[in-house]
């Protein structure tokens, strides 16, 4: 891996893992055994820096989507890989990251948002309208209105008005949210399979 990419991809776990403000252009050289300079080498500032993680995020995240698509039985099974999926990076992550990136870096924060509306909105719409298709979600539903609003509960697991920081874990929110918006899009043939996915999710952890 050359330089430029360990040092995105060692500012993206600390970023993750402590936050972004805290984690100072000091701290990520120390931890790759460099100079600061050399990170000014590549980067003129921070937030060239956290732009480039993000550059990383949509592509992990892009990759991601287009894996659960590939790997799921079925529409419904596509939320449970999911959830998986997401649960695994928001149990390290930490509750400020969004909030940082809102507040001190906004151009990167708009990159995340053209994202989620463009990228993830589609998947989510391409989601149901396959569900329907299938007869595991109910026809009667509005697409775009039922795509965008779980769109949006996705994200508002990160709003400290909703959710005060440290009362919940961000991936138990997320997993009530996504079951809950299943039910709330399912058929009856759409509700055994959420039933048979939450209980081999279950036998997991036995």
């Amino acid at each position: 891996m050359e330089i430029q990419e360990r040092i995105a991809q060692k500012a993206y776990d600390l970023f993750l893992q402590y936050g972004i403000r805290s984690i100072s252009m000091d701290e990520i050289a120390a931890r790759l055994g460099i100079s600061k300079k050399t990170i000014y080498q590549f980067y003129t500032d921070k937030d060239a820096l956290v732009d480039s993680v993000i550059d990383i995020v949509i592509r992990d995240n892009e990759d991601e989507c287009s894996c659960c698509q590939q790997d799921s039985e079925n529409p419904v099974h596509e939320v449970f890989v999911a959830i998986d999926m997401v649960q695994e990076m928001l149990r390290t992550m930490n509750h400020t990251v969004m909030y940082d990136l809102q507040k001190y870096h906004p151009s990167s924060f708009q990159k995340i948002s053209d994202h989620k509306n463009k990228f993830l909105y589609k998947q989510i719409k391409e989601n149901v309208e396959k569900g329907i298709e299938l007869q595991l979600y109910r026809n009667d539903i509005n697409v775009e209105i039922i795509s965008r609003y779980r769109l949006a509960t996705t994200f508002m697991l990160f709003s400290p008005d909703l959710f005060p920081l440290g009362k919940h874990r961000l991936d138990v929110i997320m997993e009530e949210i996504s079951i809950h918006f299943l039910y709330g899009l399912a058929t009856p043939k759409g509700v055994k399979l959420i039933q048979k996915y939450q209980q081999q999710r279950q036998n997991k952890h036995i």
